[in-house]
């Protein structure tokens, strides 16, 4: 068990520093440079890290039909979840673009009832409902002034969110080998993102300082991150540890308080409690219904 929280504990803190150190890539660069660098560093890292645990190996019966499939269901989670959040990032404050993306588990919960067919219960929905309340706290000012271009910034964030929700319903269809699958969704992502900058005269060679946050975002918050996440889930109590996920929100506050010097704000704060509120509703009822189907499969 001690492992899983070390495990989680690495996750956290990776996926904590994505605001701040996007926000300052996309001080020189647009949303599609910044995943075109991230995509290629994070496939090629997977790449080497499935040669050396021998994945290929254990999983080669997979088809060119089940690669495909991998980057059809990958693609939702890190094309357009990045795409339209790095995009809302540019935006809009890193911090407030965090906590509004923090939707992404209330968007499992939706994706799941339309995709998966779960039932959608009255609870779901008060848990959706306060979940989007707590996002109209974090944008505050901006609503009541109508600030077009942070308004914009938080659709962008809450399209991350949607993407986001869709990916994780559609892996829970398909049981592959997660490196395997993330490895190929995100050269799948690089070609993608490559034909947008050529097509836009938008491909650039890294200097020293863009390189250094390219390695920490491809190799850190992305490949390293999802990799222990998946490893702390299969050797601890998974309620236990995805709860631990709550914290990255804020943590992320007081990396971008530090790094990009930004306000912490009590609209922030609020709202991402509020947010965090509705998914712990909706996570309550997934709990007592998984005890339930456990108490009726005993008698």
């Amino acid at each position: 068990m001690k492992k899983a929280y070390f495990y989680a504990g690495v996750s956290i803190f990776c996926w904590s520093t994505v605001a701040a150190t996007c926000k300052m890539l996309l001080k020189e660069l647009n949303n599609i440079q910044l995943l075109w660098m991230n995509s290629i560093i994070a496939g090629v890292f997977l790449l080497i890290l499935n040669l050396c645990t021998g994945n290929f190996k254990k999983n080669k019966n997979y088809t060119v039909k089940d690669y495909l499939t991998m980057v059809a269901i990958g693609i939702p989670g890190t094309f357009f979840y990045y795409m339209f959040y790095y995009a809302g990032t540019d935006l809009m404050p890193a911090s407030q673009a965090f906590i509004i993306n923090y939707l992404w588990p209330i968007m499992s919960v939706l994706f799941a009832c339309i995709i998966l067919k779960e039932k959608l219960t009255p609870k779901k929905i008060i848990a959706i409902l306060i979940s989007f309340c707590g996002v109209a706290i974090v944008m505050g000012s901006a609503i009541s002034e109508v600030n077009a271009k942070m308004m914009l910034g938080a659709l962008f964030c809450i399209l991350g969110a949607v993407s986001y929700g869709i990916f994780t319903s559609l892996n829970q269809k398909k049981n592959y080998e997660k490196p395997i699958s993330l490895m190929m969704s995100y050269f799948a992502t690089f070609l993608l993102t490559t034909v947008i900058n050529l097509v836009n005269g938008d491909v650039f060679l890294p200097h020293i300082e863009q390189m250094a946050g390219f390695l920490w975002n491809g190799i850190f918050t992305v490949a390293i991150a999802n990799t222990v996440w998946v490893m702390a889930l299969e050797t601890g109590k998974t309620a236990k540890i995805s709860n631990l996920a709550y914290i990255t929100p804020f943590l992320s506050l007081i990396w971008t308080s530090v790094f990009l010097h930004e306000q912490i704000s009590l609209n922030s704060i609020v709202g991402l409690v509020v947010i965090v509120l509705g998914i712990i509703i909706q996570l309550n009822e997934k709990d007592k219904k998984q005890n339930l189907n456990s108490q009726r499969s005993k008698s």
